[in-house]
C-alpha cells in the first residue's frame, strides 16, 4: 500500500498542477450583481477605505483580485495595470486591486508596483467567499479574477486564469466595449 501511495503521488501533483494552471470560469456571471463591499486600501502609500458604490458613481469599475502581494506573477500583473491605469481613466474607468494574501503590505506594495496609479485593497473577511475567487488552499487566498462592473452594477466581464498576462487586455476590451454602446 505504501509503494502504491508513493507513485500516485507524482501523478496526482501533476494533476493538481494542471487545475491550477489551466482558465476557470469566474464564480459571478456576466449580468450578475456584483456584490457591494467597502475594504481598507491604499493608494500612493496613502490609506483609505474603497466603497465599490461610491466608485461605481464615477464610472465602470476594474476589480481584479489577485493571491498576494509581493509575489511574481502579482506583481507583473499590478505593473500591466499600472502601464494601461491611464487609458483606463481616459474611458471613466476606476481600476481597484483587492488580495487577501498578505494584504498588511498593500501599502508599500501600492507605491512600489502599482506606481502610485491605482488603488489596491486588503479583502475583508467573506470578500473571497462572497466573490467566490477563494484559491483551493488554507490561507483564504484568493485566485487571479477579473471583473469589469458597469456604474449599474452589473458585471459586463467575469474572467479567471492564474496567468496574469491577459487580465488587463481583456479588462481593457470590456471596458472599450461598455463606452462604445
Amino acid at each position: 500500500m505504501q509503494r502504491l501511495l508513493t507513485g500516485l503521488a507524482p501523478t496526482l501533483a501533476l494533476c493538481a498542477a494542471l487545475v491550477a494552471a489551466s482558465p476557470a470560469l469566474a464564480a459571478l456571471k456576466v449580468g450578475d450583481k456584483a456584490p457591494d463591499f467597502t475594504a481598507p486600501a491604499a493608494l500612493a502609500g496613502k490609506d483609505f477605505n474603497f466603497t465599490l458604490s461610491k466608485a461605481l458613481k464615477k464610472g465602470p469599475v476594474v476589480l481584479y483580485f489577485f493571491p498576494a502581494a509581493y509575489t511574481s506573477g502579482c506583481t507583473a500583473e499590478a505593473h500591466e495595470f499600472a502601464e494601461a491605469t491611464p487609458e483606463f481613466e481616459k474611458l471613466g474607468a476606476t481600476v481597484i486591486g483587492v488580495t487577501a494574501g498578505n494584504a498588511d503590505k498593500i501599502k508599500d506594495f501600492s507605491k512600489e508596483h502599482c506606481r502610485d496609479k491605482f488603488a489596491v485593497a486588503a479583502a475583508p473577511a467573506g470578500l473571497v467567499k462572497t466573490y467566490d475567487v477563494a484559491l483551493p488552499m488554507p490561507g483564504g487566498w484568493s485566485n487571479r479574477t477579473s471583473y469589469v462592473i458597469a456604474p449599474n452594477g452589473k458585471i459586463l466581464l467575469a474572467y479567471t486564469d492564474s496567468n496574469f498576462a491577459g487580465h488587463v487586455g481583456k479588462t481593457m476590451d470590456a471596458v472599450k466595449a461598455y463606452k462604445a454602446k
